[in-house]
């Protein structure tokens, strides 16, 4: 039983980690451009004449 309570903290610990990162990213500014490269190389205006 030991075990799985370490376990199961664990897994939180694991979890809350994850969202701490998420959130991070979130306020760093990572999902400000959710197109970002795959539009650009779409683009014409850059291709030589």
């Amino acid at each position: 039983m030991n075990v799985f309570i370490l376990m199961l903290l664990g897994i939180v610990g694991f979890a809350l980690a994850g969202l701490a990162v998420f959130g991070w990213a979130l306020k760093s500014g990572q999902f400000e451009d959710p197109k970002g490269a795959a539009a650009r190389i779409l683009d014409e205006s850059d291709r030589p004449r």
